[in-house]
């Protein structure tokens, strides 16, 4: 317990520092943990002896990342498509060592690691230059709808758990989550759906809009933990990694904001009508 405490004060302290700084350290922060996650990602596969295009994945993760840093969303799809057709085609020239499940294997997991953690860049660098009054003092836009989207996903599993500690009977999806139950997801909508709707009136922001992004990223949020907890029951591992001592691996620490990121993202496309 106590290595776990320790580990995360220090990560969230580091967390922090990466996120206000922004720039090239937020930049090169993402892409180790896209590195790490696809590493992650590739290990587990392995591990149900269905192993990914390792170095291929690799490089779908750099071409992803750059194309977010470069502050071009519309690469992104172009990159998707482009590593799709290249792993699909690799089951045809390497027939004999590379079967199609590994293909398929290996598209979805450069998705789910590659195109998910792009958008911490595209929602942090979200109006470079811009700025905006918090009541902790001003800060760039992108950094405080980062901020908005982090503690809502901290809201999310905070509140979940104490509702559910409280008042949980029924659950919500045993065979994956047995701890899960509706009542903490219930909780955990209604806590997170106020706790934006009242970081985002403190920044000036109008509350049904926000209380209606609270609300998706509980329900994204929650989609997420248990797409990461099938992962590992069909993988048959425990942690997707060792990198946080006592927190496992950057799925298992970041599988609610590999979700919820892109819909912070998305919503703000969709307030300013893309």
């Amino acid at each position: 317990m106590g290595i776990r405490v320790i580990s995360g004060i220090v990560g969230i302290a580091l967390a922090t520092f990466v996120i206000q700084t922004g720039g090239a350290v937020f930049g090169a922060a993402v892409l180790l943990l896209m590195f790490t996650g696809w590493h992650e990602y590739a290990q587990a596969f392995r591990h149900k002896e269905i192993p990914p295009a390792y170095w291929s994945g690799m490089a779908a993760m750099a071409g992803f990342w750059g194309a977010a840093y470069l502050g071009k969303p519309e690469l992104l799809s172009a990159a998707a498509t482009l590593f799709a057709l290249w792993l699909m085609l690799e089951a045809v020239l390497f027939y004999r060592s590379f079967s199609v499940p590994q293909a398929l294997v290996s598209t979805a997991g450069v998705m789910y690691v590659g195109l998910s953690l792009a958008h911490l860049v595209l929602l942090r660098f979200w109006h470079a230059g811009e700025t905006v009054a918090t009541p902790i003092g001003v800060m760039e836009t992108g950094c405080a709808w980062f901020w908005i989207a982090m503690i809502g996903t901290w809201a999310s599993d905070t509140f979940a758990y104490f509702s559910g500690f409280a008042f949980g009977k029924t659950k919500l999806c045993e065979t994956i989550s047995p701890k899960k139950t509706r009542e903490g997801f219930y909780g955990g909508v209604v806590g997170t759906a106020i706790s934006v709707a009242a970081i985002g009136h403190s920044i000036g922001y109008a509350p049904l809009p926000m209380l209606a992004l609270g609300v998706a990223i509980a329900l994204v949020a929650t989609v997420g933990d248990l797409v990461e907890s099938i992962v590992k029951r069909y993988t048959g591992i425990k942690d997707s990694g060792t990198l946080i001592p006592g927190h496992g691996g950057v799925l298992d620490r970041f599988d609610s904001a590999m979700f919820v990121v892109p819909c912070v993202y998305y919503f703000l496309r969709i307030m300013e009508g893309f």
